[in-house]
């Protein structure tokens, strides 16, 4: 077996470590090991996914109004997804002759501006309703608003990462939740507000590492509780009179929240989230085995470096899908699928590499937006033997060069970084950005200066907002962006009885994505034992941070 290899990362300089296991990999994918670090491996793969940010465009097929993943100024033909998954159109007569003496880059970038693209991604049909405002989600999502990454949901706002919720908003990574609302890592809970790490929990709020637990308000690391109140035990009556006095006004809360957030710091946190997973290193992973450095990743083996991926095995560096995948390297947003390196938006394929937006496709390579094809390069179909001869050529450039194995490149990407999940993960300022090639976007759409309300004329209480507080436009009180309060969220405030927020979605996302932790792992030593451990708690926080062996025999 080949030794552990320290390299130097081609693009930030930093070093990185190419395992024994990664090796063999590699040989069984016929690519070089990489040349460049994951995480800037992360970032380009990154730069074909664009959950968050959306522009309003016309469908350059049926002429309609529509929202988009794609910026107005960007190059692309847009199709809405009724047009773009009809029949409406050749997929096929958007194609290029290859040119042996051009860069196979080159060419797959003109085609990529060549071939429309699907305004958003999310499953088409009856299964979704009254959600105009969703990307990368369905199927079965009624009635909600800017859902990204997420299926199996109704009435539900402001949210990431959830399936089969309900009511709710300001979820991210959630599961089963109903009257929730600003929840990270939550599951199977009810009417349960400012949670994080909670399951089975009912009425609760500001709960943190919680579960089975029944009216408590800020606690931490409490098993099957009820009327807790800063972990303490009281009777029914002094619960209500304490909770009474702070629930739904803005002013109370706030303290509240402060007083939390050093109360927090007296207990001791878990090493990660992780849940029934086997010889796996990263954090918000759940019934894995053999997978190492990756995040919220689910049902996966023999995998490193995924992210939001679930259910693939023998895989790379994936961000998101996966499903019954297995040998997937360099994908974003790839599943059901078989062999694929360096591609984007490809499902039910088999033996594809460099393409973009695949369906049922075989042996295809520098594709886009093809269905039921094989043996095509550039859109175009050639016979097995000419097939062959092409690819070859093109894997032999690309080995030449360094990149076979990487992904899609920052050149022929679909958007500016920070548009991607990537400034949401990995954040780079615009000079940061630029200089690596990643682009940046100066024009995202977005208004500020139209407020009509200013946010010292909020009603503290909840209960003192009236219907009309959804006719007022409010500044956001960190980035100034202009922001609404929606029906459905001002229902949720009342039934929940929290006070209107201050900030806008953007920020309250961030906020999440925050709390959450990085998507980086640090050494540390647990502070009970004093045994290394890998963590998102960096050496320098104040959390104590325990391994899961003390932390189980102290709090569970």
């Amino acid at each position: 077996m080949t030794a552990a290899e320290t390299k130097t990362c081609q693009n930030c300089k930093q070093s990185f470590i190419i395992e024994p296991d990664d090796f063999s990999f590699y040989e069984k994918m016929k690519v070089p090991p990489p040349a460049i670090c994951p995480d800037c491996r992360f970032r380009q793969r990154a730069l074909f996914r664009n959950e968050r940010t959306l522009y309003h465009r016309t469908c350059g097929l049926c002429g309609k109004k529509i929202i988009s993943a794609y910026h107005p100024k960007s190059p692309y033909v847009v199709y809405c997804v009724p047009c773009f998954t009809s029949d409406n159109w050749d997929r096929l007569s958007f194609f290029l002759d290859f040119d042996f003496k051009k860069p196979f880059f080159d060419q797959l970038g003109v085609l990529f501006k060549k071939v429309p693209k699907q305004a958003l991604y999310i499953t088409h049909g009856p299964t979704n309703v009254n959600s105009e405002y969703i990307n990368y989600a369905g199927p079965y999502i009624k009635n909600s608003y800017l859902v990204f990454n997420s299926g199996e949901g109704e009435d539900v706002f402001y949210s990431r990462g959830i399936r089969h919720c309900k009511y709710s908003g300001d979820l991210y990574f959630a599961t089963f939740l109903e009257n929730a609302y600003e929840c990270i890592n939550c599951h199977h809970s009810s009417g349960l507000s400012y949670g994080q790490n909670v399951t089975s929990t009912v009425d609760s709020l500001y709960m943190l590492n919680c579960s089975g637990c029944t009216n408590c308000f800020s606690c931490v690391n409490v098993r099957n509780k009820k009327h807790c109140f800063f972990n303490e035990q009281l009777a029914k009556e002094e619960y209500e009179k304490r909770v009474k006095e702070i629930r739904g006004s803005y002013a109370k809360t706030k303290e509240a929240e402060e007083r939390f957030g050093s109360f927090a710091l007296k207990f001791p946190r878990r090493e990660n989230q992780n849940l029934k997973a086997v010889n796996c290193v990263g954090d918000y992973l759940t019934e894995s085995k053999n997978t190492r450095y990756s995040f919220e990743a689910g049902e996966c083996e023999d995998c490193r470096y995924a992210f939001f991926s679930k259910n693939m095995k023998d895989s790379y560096d994936t961000t998101g899908y996966g499903y019954q995948s297995e040998l997937l390297l360099s994908t974003a947003a790839v599943g059901y699928s078989s062999r694929v390196i360096g591609s984007a938006l490809v499902s039910v394929c088999r033996d594809v590499e460099y393409s973009f937006g695949l369906e049922s496709c075989n042996n295809c390579i520098g594709c886009d937006g093809l269905k039921n094809a094989e043996f095509c390069v550039l859109n175009k179909r050639y016979s097995e033997e000419e097939y062959r001869k092409i690819r070859t050529h093109i894997v032999e450039e690309l080995m030449r060069s360094g990149v076979y194995g990487l992904s899609l490149p920052p050149q022929v990407s679909s958007f500016a970084y920070n548009e991607t999940i990537g400034q949401d993960n990995l954040p780079l300022s615009r000079e940061e950005a630029l200089a690596q090639g990643l682009g940046w976007q100066d024009d995202i759409q977005a208004t500020k200066g139209q407020e009509t309300m200013p946010l010292e004329k909020i009603p503290d209480h909840i209960n003192d907002a009236t219907p009309s507080i959804v006719n007022e436009i409010f500044a956001c009180e960190e980035c100034e962006r202009n922001y609404r309060i929606i029906p459905a969220e001002l229902a949720l405030y009342k039934r929940l009885v929290v006070p209107l927020p201050r900030k806008c979605f953007n920020c309250r996302y961030m906020n999440r994505i925050k709390m959450r932790g990085p998507f980086t792992l640090y050494d540390r030593k647990c502070g009970n034992c004093g045994k290394s451990i890998r963590t998102n708690f960096a050496p320098d926080r104040p959390e104590i941070v325990y391994c899961e062996q003390c932390y189980q025999a102290e709090v569970a």
